[in-house]
């Protein structure tokens, strides 16, 4: 399922355009993408939390040449499913 998918599903059950649903789908994944960039925690009741990470600066090797090199650090988006998308999941 993609963003136009998810899009024509909620126009489709709720009554409203595709443009419309397509900006409110837009405008969730923003607020996300947002709040994430800022390091907030975004939980969302019965789906799960999306988290920022730390990766912290490591020794890595280049494979075709096998050379050391320093890989930075970086954030990562971490997810955990809530209890509720794990059980319908594996129900």
């Amino acid at each position: 399922m993609n963003n136009n998918d998810l899009a024509d599903k909620i126009a489709s059950q709720t009554g409203s355009t595709k443009a419309d649903a397509r900006a409110v789908v837009d405008l969730v994944f923003a607020s996300i993408a947002d709040a994430a960039a800022s390091g907030e925690e975004i939980s969302l009741n019965g789906f799960g939390k999306f988290k920022v990470k730390d990766s912290p600066a490591r020794e890595g090797r280049n494979p075709s040449t096998g050379e050391t090199i320093q890989i930075a650090a970086s954030k990562k988006l971490g997810f955990a499913p809530a209890k509720a998308l794990k059980d319908k999941l594996n129900g």
